[in-house]
């Protein structure tokens, strides 16, 4: 026997198939990549409409600093200029203001001349790189020419007025020592000769090299190149304009657009609650997941698929079933006890009816048990007849007529199902009883619940939402297989393992889960909020499509079932002869 309720942890060398797994789950959030990409090509029209008539010229300027020998290789231009603070003074108001006394530019246009320059230097150069972008070629490249010309202006400017400065300075500490040094010589002239005289001309040699220190500084910084850089590249009018056009725009929005869009549906992924995958809802129940059934096919239809136009929805019961066969834990006791987790339970009913179904066409005595005692309807929407009452319920006080005396649940009814190919199965009817805890725990119900103890047997017990209901963990502990049907969109990952959670506690296995599409007109997330079942009468033309409320099932007062009452399912009854449609439970 293959043991296949396995923890649902992932392995560890299963990235690729994670990978895979939430790329498909961000499929799922459409509109959000939708939006994305739909922002994304708008940005592209915008950059495409506004770069349509921009133009763009550059020119170049090396920049040097002043020097005495050009050609002296220990010199490092890179130490004498600052190129940061040189790029700074080039974005300065008094360059601007410069270009725009040659372009005869006024003040209200004074801001546009400076919004349309950019200066950059490439790295590891001295070169600064003059950006100018306007609507015109021929304005773009003259804007740019005379730009640099005016920094150069500047910057020419700035070295000259800092060399006069220095030569001036040196001449005002020159010129008072050459005076001392005319008067000196005068009186060295009047001087006899002698010790005086030869101390006066030690004092005048001193003055001498003084003043000739003076006067080499300053013929040095006369002979100094004082050029600011030169022009390596003009500006020239660009024959094609900046922009990308509009198809590069809008494929380049495109693209950001799908990041953003993917982007947005990680971060929704990221914090949605609900499980979006089969591996989500595995690794929360740490059972597999044995089928999901056609979105198409999920509700509305007969409760039986045997027989359908479409065999895909019976198809699917029946991989179902045979997974659950080949399960050993479920094998060795052959207990299956089939809820949802909250809201209606429609589909776990229709999950209840054909894997009963299935098993008795592997040629099982299959026995539905519908322990729903709230929404009992099963009696009133399968095509049923009348047959013996199981044994323990053939006691001599059973009046004659088939009239049943008991008034609490189970009452020794059971109905044979017609499932047409797939043969016969038995079902004990839910009914509304007074006390839903006590009649679950029977005696009475245990017994039955025990036939799966012969051989060839078994039982399939359906019972109300778990988390709606603490009916089914009333059944745990003799019905230890327990079966979880549920919409995945409509459930969270947190629910799926307070369930875990509650039937482990209760002494029960998940063996797996069986997940459907949302139902016909139920909107998305509907039934998290609490069970919202429908009475029987309640068919799809019912409730939801004509717009009335439908009225909630309300616990009945107890009464006792007088004899000649009429009992669904008994026989008496003409529900094998008509089509009945699945309604709300």
């Amino acid at each position: 026997m293959i043991e296949t309720n396995r923890p649902a942890a992932a392995p560890v060398d299963d990235e690729p198939d994670l990978l895979r797994d939430q790329f498909r789950q961000l499929l799922r959030y459409r509109r959000l990549i939708g939006a994305g990409i739909g922002i994304g090509l708008l940005g592209g029209v915008y950059l495409g409409i506004s770069t349509a008539d921009t133009y763009v010229a550059t020119a170049d300027v090396v920049l040097r600093a002043p020097t005495d020998d050009p050609f002296n290789p220990s010199l490092a231009p890179d130490k004498a200029i600052n190129i940061g603070s040189e790029r700074q003074v080039a974005l300065s108001s008094s360059i601007a203001n410069e270009a725009a006394k040659k372009l005869g530019v006024g003040a209200s246009g004074f801001a546009a001349l400076r919004s349309g320059l950019q200066v950059t230097n490439p790295p590891q150069t001295m070169v600064l790189r003059f950006t100018y972008t306007a609507d015109s070629a021929k304005e773009a490249a003259k804007r740019a020419n005379t730009m640099t010309e005016a920094y150069l202006l500047k910057r020419q400017e700035a070295l000259d007025a800092t060399r006069d400065k220095m030569v001036k300075g040196y001449k005002e500490q020159r010129d008072p020592i050459a005076k001392q040094l005319d008067e000196l010589s005068k009186e060295i002239a009047r001087m006899p000769a002698g010790a005086g005289r030869d101390a006066a001309s030690s004092s005048k040699t001193d003055l001498q090299s003084e003043v000739g220190g003076y006067n080499t500084k300053i013929t040095k910084l006369e002979a100094l190149d004082m050029t600011p850089g030169r022009v390596t590249s003009a500006a020239t009018a660009p024959t094609a304009t900046d922009g990308p056009g509009i198809i590069m725009s809008l494929a380049l929005g495109a693209a950001v657009g799908l990041a953003l869009g993917l982007l947005a549906a990680w971060v929704r992924l990221v914090f949605d609650p609900a499980p979006r995958s089969e591996g989500d809802v595995a690794r929360a129940l740490r059972a597999p997941v044995l089928g999901y059934l056609p979105r198409d096919r999920t509700g509305g239809g007969p409760l039986l698929a045997a027989g359908e136009a479409d065999p895909r929805l019976a198809e699917e019961y029946r991989s179902v079933a045979f997974r659950l066969a080949y399960d050993a834990r479920f094998a060795d006791r052959r207990r299956l006890l089939v809820v949802a987790p909250r809201g209606s339970s429609e589909t776990a009913a229709a999950v209840a009816v054909n894997l009963a179904a299935s098993f008795a066409e592997t040629g099982k005595d299959v026995l539905l048990i519908e322990a729903d005692l709230r929404t009992p309807v099963l009696a009133s929407q399968l095509p049923t007849d009348a047959g013996g009452r199981p044994r323990w319920s053939q006691t001599s006080g059973t009046p004659a007529g088939g009239r049943h005396s008991d008034t609490e649940w189970p009452d020794g009814r059971q109905l044979v199902v017609d499932a047409g190919e797939s043969g016969s199965f038995d079902l004990i009817p839910g009914e509304r009883a007074r006390n839903v805890p006590r009649s679950l725990t029977s005696a009475r119900a245990t017994r039955l619940i025990s036939e799966a103890d012969s051989p060839n047997s078994t039982v399939v017990v359906l019972a109300p939402p778990v988390l709606s209901y603490a009916d089914a963990l009333a059944l745990v502990d003799r019905v230890d297989g327990v079966l979880v049907v549920c919409d995945p969109r409509a459930v969270h990952r947190t629910d799926l393992s307070r369930i875990r959670e509650l039937i482990s506690g209760a002494g029960g296995t998940v063996l797996g889960a069986v997940l459907h599409a949302p139902l016909p007109g139920e909107k998305r997330g509907k039934g998290k909020g609490g069970p919202a079942p429908v009475g029987p009468g309640a068919g799809p033309g019912t409730g939801a499509k004509s717009g009335k409320p439908v009225p909630q099932p309300q616990p009945i007062p107890y009464e006792v079932a007088e004899p000649e009452q009429h009992i669904p399912g008994d026989g008496t009854d003409t529900v094998a002869l008509r089509t009945v449609r699945m309604g709300r439970r």
